[in-house]
């Protein structure tokens, strides 16, 4: 019977493999290789090693970061798309922009998404969670700055809307001349406020007009309010504006209009100034106005004077009733342009009745008239 050796040829008799390689050297390459397949595929699959997994879930969030007043060189860099890493794991992409005036500064608030790992319901940002109040810090390239978190969650863009209001203001005459609707306010040639509507009222100082100023505001909706810089939309609210020709200070009368409340209308009311010097009383004539732009405030159509009375006492303590030597007492008809309303008739946003004193601007006289009659 022929042996092995003889019948396969493969092991020769030597005990070469093949007549070339020692078995025993070639049991050692078997393993070689069989090792380093089994690290190729290893590496291919991605492990299954005990640390495989320990790899952490990666979350998204998205924030309101208020940056606050920024100078203008921060303003000028912040866009859309800047990011910021603090750690390997987290990171702050800038995914909206809004910019509205504050003083006369620049007020920054941003819509940013935060990346992080996930721990339990929230994400981890930069090693605890987004929380309101808690500070984050933006570093880019070409500025450094810092933001409050006012909200957290929903989508990427901020809230923002075009809200109404109506501003009282006090400015000289030259400031109120220059306020003319169409007047837009930009920032960063985005128009954040419209002037809609310029409303001037004389007062009893001839140098200064109570002004209405009618706007539109971008606003930004932060946990139900609206915001313009640091002001939360609201009648009583102060709230200043920078425009190209006045800086604008207020107190808002309105929200949701631009205009005076009510509907415009006219009043034929009689007026009285008592005990008044002759120059005055002469001073007043038909025809005069007070008139700002195209809008006539009022317009007087009949004036009548008469001796202004004294009560003098005798030397018996009666009482006499005479003509004062110089004093006189004046009637006026007058045209008041108001405003009706569902409690009453305003005039230059006071309710017009009985015994009210109203100022009027008449250009060369300025007078403090009671309202007599007509007011209804």
């Amino acid at each position: 019977m022929e042996s092995l050796e003889d019948s396969s040829g493969i092991i020769d008799d030597e005990g070469n493999l093949f007549g070339v390689i020692n078995i025993i050297d070639a049991i050692v390459i078997v393993g070689v290789l069989a090792v380093i397949f089994a690290g190729v595929a290893l590496v291919v699959t991605g492990g299954a090693g005990p640390d495989a997994g320990s790899q952490p879930e990666i979350g998204t969030v998205n924030v309101t970061l208020d940056l606050g007043p920024q100078p203008e060189y921060i303003v000028s860099q912040v866009e859309v798309g800047d990011e910021y890493s603090p750690t390997g794991s987290s990171n702050l992409t800038i995914r909206d922009v809004h910019f509205t005036t504050q003083g006369e500064s620049t007020r920054a608030v941003i819509r940013a998404e935060l990346s992080a790992p996930v721990n339990g319901d929230t994400v981890q940002y930069d090693g605890s969670p987004p929380r309101y109040g808690r500070q984050l810090n933006i570093v880019t390239e070409t500025y450094s700055t810092a933001g409050t978190i006012r909200d957290v969650g929903g989508d990427s863009r901020l809230s923002t809307n075009q809200t109404e209001v109506l501003v009282k203001t006090n400015l000289s005459e030259t400031e109120a001349r220059q306020l003319r609707p169409g007047q837009s306010v930009q920032v960063q040639n985005r128009g954040v406020a419209l002037i809609e509507s310029v409303t001037t009222y004389g007062t009893s100082n001839p140098d200064q007009k109570t002004v209405y100023v009618g706007l539109t505001l971008r606003t930004v909706a932060t946990n139900g309010n609206q915001e313009f810089g640091d002001t939360t939309i609201r009648p009583g609210a102060n709230i200043s504006l920078p425009t190209e020709s006045v800086y604008l200070e207020g107190e808002i009368e309105r929200v949701g209009s631009t205009t005076e409340r009510g509907t415009p209308a006219s009043r034929t009311v009689e007026l009285q100034l008592s005990s008044v010097s002759p120059a005055v009383a002469e001073g007043i004539s038909p025809g005069m106005t007070e008139s700002y732009g195209d809008k006539t405030v009022a317009e007087i159509t009949n004036v009548e004077r008469e001796s202004a009375t004294v009560i003098t006492r005798g030397e018996n303590g009666t009482i006499y009733e005479r003509d004062h030597p110089t004093k006189q007492d004046v009637t006026l008809t007058a045209n008041l342009s108001v405003q009706e309303t569902d409690t009453g008739v305003t005039f230059k946003g006071q309710t017009l009745q009985q015994g009210r004193v109203v100022t009027l601007d008449l250009g060369t006289v300025t007078i403090k008239a009671t309202v007599v009659s007509g007011y209804q």
